[in-house]
């Protein structure tokens, strides 16, 4: 009896993580990793900031506090395992004036019933943390931690070659049929029929989705998320991670601060909308992507909702003053000549048709295919346990 044949679009690290998950299950399997790009997590992967997040913001019992738990464990795990350099440095959330204590209340309270180690502490303790640093109160996360996820990547991608499997670059999956009642992916360099297929496209999984005839709930909205650099002379205001109180309307977490796990300091993002799904630049506009996001009934009623909180993103998005000056909520010491800039990224956003921008991981299964539809941060934390949870739906569907 031939062997079953699983094939990932996306190679990203959710698609390798699953990937990864599938090969340690020890089953029958050939897997293929298909990568639209010369190499592996090029996009939302290789350009976020590179916490390890802890899972404090995240309503109790939803996918993404599980997930981002039992993920940070697994991804701690791996990189001892493979010698990839990661750090439990700790991280504060500030409450910049006392209008914002009941949302610092609210996330404490969410912190401690997801079994996060987390305190709330005054000034005095956060000047010894973060001396730089003012608020009127902030809780301190001593088990946040900092990794480079493009690394995690390539190491996860070498276990998937290693185990015997192929990892696909330069493969775009084009469209979705069917042979014989299984689907098959038809690509720029040829057909690859599998017996089930994992859509874990990121920035396109809609797109995907549709291919294979699926309709799915939400449309992806690609957000940009622009970053700054602290000069290295002025590294020192910041230690580890410093993050404002976030507004629970929107699923973003505000400008912060973030030492990476290189050494040097960013800071950022906002989110504004992008004109194209892979727009990293003010100036990239896809005519598809564009007409696409204008013309989606949900992204219309989103802007009508959010008209304020946009037009503000955008200002600090044009002007370098009014994002220091945000930055200055939490560092007053920052100046505007500390800041140079530092590469995008853009998270692939769900937003439903009724406006609402999707907060839970969100995915789906029909017709011989996974499809992860809404993985945006915390999701490179979380994306082992991701993997696993869809390695073992699909182990499942395969001996049926």
């Amino acid at each position: 009896m031939k062997s079953k044949k699983i094939v990932i679009i996306g190679g990203g690290i959710v698609g390798l993580a699953t990937a990864y998950q599938l090969c340690l299950r020890g089953l029958d399997l050939e897997i293929i990793v298909l990568e639209k790009e010369d190499a592996v997590a090029l996009h939302q992967t290789g350009r976020n900031s590179g916490v390890l997040h802890t899972g404090i913001y995240y309503k109790p019992g939803s996918l993404k506090a599980v997930n981002c738990r039992a993920g940070k464990l697994a991804m701690q795990e791996f990189c001892q395992k493979f010698n990839i350099q990661f750090e439990i440095c700790g991280k504060v959330i500030i409450a910049k004036s006392d209008g914002e204590i009941p949302a610092l209340d609210r996330i404490l309270e969410r912190g401690t019933a997801n079994g996060v180690k987390c305190e709330m502490i005054g000034p005095e303790r956060l000047r010894e943390l973060e001396p730089h640093a003012r608020g009127v109160r902030a809780i301190r996360v001593p088990e946040s931690g900092i990794v480079n996820y493009a690394a995690v990547c390539a190491k996860l991608s070498d276990a998937i070659k290693s185990a015997g499997h192929g990892v696909r670059l330069a493969h775009a999956a084009l469209s979705i049929g069917r042979a014989g009642g299984d689907p098959v992916v038809h690509t720029n360099k040829g057909e690859f029929a599998a017996d089930l297929i994992v859509n874990c496209a990121g920035l396109h999984c809609d797109r995907v989705a549709a291919m294979s005839g699926a309709r799915p709930e939400a449309k992806i909205i690609p957000f940009r998320g622009e970053y700054y650099e602290v000069a290295e002379s002025r590294r020192f205001l910041c230690k580890n991670l410093i993050y404002p109180v976030p507004d629970p309307k929107f699923p973003f977490l505000g400008v912060h601060f973030t030492r990476m796990i290189g050494g040097h300091v960013e800071c950022g993002p906002n989110a504004v909308l992008a004109f194209a799904r892979e727009g990293y630049k003010k100036t990239d506009i896809n005519i598809k992507d564009l007409f696409e996001t204008l013309g989606y009934p949900g992204f219309r009623r989103m802007a009508r909702k959010h008209w304020r909180m946009g037009l503000g993103e955008m200002w600090r998005s044009f002007s370098k003053k009014a994002f220091t000056r945000a930055l200055q909520g939490l560092i007053p010491e920052i100046r505007e000549s500390d800041l140079s800039p530092a590469p995008a990224g853009i998270r692939a956003q769900a937003v439903a048709p009724d406006g609402d921008l999707v907060d839970d991981f969100k995915i789906q299964e029909g017709g011989g295919i996974i499809h992860v539809l809404n993985a945006p941060s915390p999701a490179a934390t979380a994306s082992l346990n991701i993997g696993k949870i869809i390695a073992e739906r699909a182990a499942a569907r395969l001996t049926a």
